[in-house]
C-alpha cells in the first residue's frame, strides 16, 4: 500500500493529469487510504521539524521531564505522539469531508455533475504537494500551497470532466471567500475592542 501511495504522489506531482484521468474509477476506499497516509507523512515531519527546531530550550525540557519522570517518559511520550498523529489523521479527514461540501457546492454552481465523492476525491489527491513539500520550513508552505491549489483546479477539471475555466472558478471562490468572511470577523473584533477602549472611563 505504501509503495502504491508513493507512486500515486509520484506521478500527480510529475504527470498530473494523466494520473487524474486514471484516477477517477478509484474507489473511495483508495482515495480515503491515499489521504491519509500522504496526511500521516505530513504530521510525522511536521512534528520532526518543530522538535527540531525547537532548540535547546525543547531539549533541556525534554531532559529534564526524563530526569523526573524515569523510564516512563519514553513510553508516555511515545503514545503520545502516536495520539497525535493519528488525532491529525482524524481531523484531516474530517476536513477533508466537510470541505468537500463547500467546494462541491461551487463545483456544481459552474456545471460539475459526477457527485459529491467526486469532489472529496479531486480534494483528496489535489492535496498531494501540500502534504508532501508543506512540512519544509518557510517554502513549503508557501510553494506547497499554490502547487496544491494548481493541482486542486486540474483535479476537478479531470475528475468531474469539466472546462478548466470554470474549475479555476470553483477552486478559487471556494478559497477567497472564507478568507474574506475570516478578515470581516477579525476586523470587526478589533473595531469592537478599540470602540470598547475608547470608551473606558479615563480616554
Amino acid at each position: 500500500m505504501i509503495s502504491t501511495c508513493y507512486e500515486k504522489a509520484k506521478a500527480l506531482l510529475v504527470t498530473p493529469v494523466e494520473e487524474l484521468q486514471k484516477s477517477r474509477g478509484d474507489s473511495t476506499e483508495s482515495t480515503l487510504q491515499y489521504y491519509i497516509l500522504i496526511v500521516l507523512f505530513n504530521a510525522i515531519l511536521t512534528a520532526l521539524i518543530a522538535l527540531i527546531l525547537g532548540g535547546h530550550g525543547t531539549l533541556n525540557t525534554m531532559s529534564t521531564l526524563f530526569k523526573q519522570l524515569g523510564w516512563a517518559l519514553p513510553f508516555v511520550g511515545a503514545v503520545g505522539a502516536i495520539l497525535m498523529v493519528v488525532l491529525i489523521a482524524i481531523l484531516a479527514v474530517i476536513f477533508l469531508f466537510v470541505f468537500a461540501i463547500w467546494l462541491h457546492i461551487w463545483v456544481y454552481i459552474v456545471g460539475g455533475r459526477k457527485g459529491y465523492m467526486h469532489t472529496v476525491k479531486a480534494l483528496a489527491y489535489g492535496s498531494t504537494p501540500g502534504m508532501i513539500i508543506g512540512w519544509i520550513p518557510i517554502i513549503g508552505p508557501f510553494i506547497g500551497g499554490i502547487w496544491t491549489l494548481v493541482l486542486e483546479v486540474l483535479s476537478v477539471r479531470e475528475i468531474h470532466q469539466i472546462p478548466i475555466r470554470r474549475a479555476a472558478i470553483a477552486v478559487i471562490l471556494s478559497v477567497i471567500i472564507p478568507i474574506i468572511i475570516v478578515m470581516l470577523l477579525l476586523a470587526a473584533v478589533f473595531a469592537a475592542v478599540m470602540s470598547g477602549a475608547t470608551m473606558m472611563p479615563g480616554k
